[in-house]
């Protein structure tokens, strides 16, 4: 033990890595009762005041998005902006837009539960929230579209006495099918992991009507070891059942533009340009959320830096990858040689009537994620919110640019119109950010945030072999030596 102490003490004087320890994901050491009596008492406690001042303007959003539909079903779709050419215009960008926004649930629930990442369990339950909501406010944008909504279940193959059959050719009846099932497999996914919380808020309540609801929905949950070998399985099972949805929902998506023969749409780099945008958008989304609920309800022993930093780094990647498909698009309108392909992209970019929307797009999305490069400002949080900001503003203009801007200018000249939104459209938007603010409030107030068996799961006294190899200023991990991110194990 003394040489190896004179080894560290050495390597510490000659400025040499030494192996550190791994960052913990529970800051100060918590136990089990803490993280169980944190998580409950932000459902048991009354709500700050600052909950109810977003919540009341939120209800208020919401029934302005009501007020807007009701006159919308009343009047007409022609209330919207879109005229032709412009036919699809904020109603389908907004459609995209939310589905962008839930895709960063199922990543962090299911793709890094398979790999194994540690690091998802305090964002994970948020997260699948933040997907089922924001795909309720998505599917409200067609289902009004289409002009007559109490005829939109024609949309499912059932069969009917007026023998009307869907085209299964056409990628929008895919986006129904791929949509409905993102949505349902989610929100499965999402009550399964809820079970043992729901059973440990069941027992902590006073008898009466919540207890009795969570008695239900805690489907008899009782803790035994069954109950847990029965539980994994199942999340193991949904959760690779998820991880093909990932991939394939926006994808389907992008095939409403890039299956048609419109300039600047019909591009085989949309799905995976699609994707990578959905899981970028989705992550600053999270984070949005996230780390003023951290401050509100003080979290931050849960939700550390390391979860920022991590997150943070997934926006950066993903911002660059969105960077690399805008740079593509211009770079294959040009070697292509298809002077229609190239005059919509010099229109979209240079020098057409909506090219503002284009460099909000670009310096959004692809120049303000680079501040996370430098490390202090992944671990700052004004900064992260400055860029989650940028990059929620930036995914919307990214889909305005592709479908409005594109569609403004078409192949007949004499048709070209430039696209104003109007009063409908921009507080139609604008009420379901309300409605989604308020289903994530009534979430907080009602469900455990934080899935509080999983984190239970990553503390050090969770490992039943994490002493037996505890040799004192040895461990197995990081070797950045960065002095602030890693306290290594002192040495007797």
């Amino acid at each position: 033990m003394e040489a190896t102490a004179t080894t560290h003490s050495t390597e510490a004087h000659t400025g040499a890595p030494r192996i550190l320890d791994r960052e913990p994901l529970v800051l100060n050491n918590r136990s089990y009762s803490w993280i169980t009596n944190r998580i409950c008492g932000i459902v048991e406690n009354k709500q700050p005041l600052l909950w109810w001042v977003l919540f009341v303007p939120s209800v208020l959003l919401t029934l302005l998005t009501v007020f807007c539909f009701t006159y919308l079903i009343s009047t007409g779709v022609g209330v919207w902006g879109q005229k032709q050419p412009v036919a699809w215009a904020w109603d389908i960008t907004n459609f995209v837009f939310w589905i962008g926004i839930g895709h960063a649930g199922t990543l962090i629930s299911a793709i890094l539960f398979l790999t194994r990442q540690k690091w998802r369990t305090s964002v994970n339950r948020a997260a699948e929230a933040m997907t089922i909501f924001a795909v309720m406010c998505a599917g409200l944008f067609p289902a009004f579209h289409v002009g007559r909504v109490w005829m939109v279940w024609f949309l499912a193959p059932i069969p009917n006495a007026n023998a009307v059959w869907q085209n299964f050719k056409s990628p929008l009846l895919w986006d129904v099918f791929a949509v409905s099932t993102y949505f349902t497999v989610s929100a499965v996914f999402w009550f399964l992991g809820l079970v043992p919380d729901l059973a440990t808020l069941r027992d902590r309540c006073k008898p009466g009507l919540r207890k009795t609801l969570y008695g239900i929905f805690s489907l008899g949950w009782r803790g035994a070891n069954r109950h847990w070998s029965h539980y994994e399985t199942a999340y193991m099972l949904l959760a690779a059942l998820s991880t093909p949805l990932v991939l394939s929902v926006h994808s389907v998506v992008s095939f409403d533009f890039a299956t048609s023969i419109v300039p600047g749409w019909h591009t085989t780099i949309f799905p995976p340009y699609f994707v990578a945008g959905a899981i970028f958008g989705g992550f600053a989304m999270v984070l949005t959320l996230m780390i003023p609920v951290s401050k509100i309800y003080g979290l931050g022993d849960l939700i550390t830096p390391k979860h920022i930093d991590n997150m943070a780094k997934i926006i950066l990647l993903t911002g660059t990858i969105v960077g690399y498909a805008y740079c593509m698009e211009f770079f294959i309108a040009y070697y292509g040689a298809n002077k229609y392909e190239l005059q919509t992209f010099q229109l979209r970019g240079l020098y057409g009537p909506s090219t503002w929307a284009y460099y909000f797009m670009f310096g959004f999305n692809v120049f303000a994620p680079q501040l996370f490069w430098y490390r202090p400002f992944r671990h700052n949080l004004w900064v992260v919110m400055f860029v989650c900001m940028c990059v929620n503003a930036g995914m919307w203009f990214e889909r305005y640019v592709i479908i409005a801007t594109t569609l403004e200018r078409h192949l007949t000249p004499g048709s070209w119109r430039v696209y104003e939104a109007t009063w409908v459209d921009k507080y139609t938007f604008l009420g379901t950010f309300g409605l989604f603010m308020m289903l994530f409030l009534l979430f907080l107030r009602f469900l455990p945030v934080i899935a509080i068996g999983e984190v239970k799961g990553v503390l050090p006294q969770s490992n039943a072999h994490a002493s037996d190899h505890d040799e004192k200023g040895i461990q197995e991990e990081d070797l950045m030596n960065y002095p602030d991110r890693h306290v290594a194990k002192t040495v007797a």
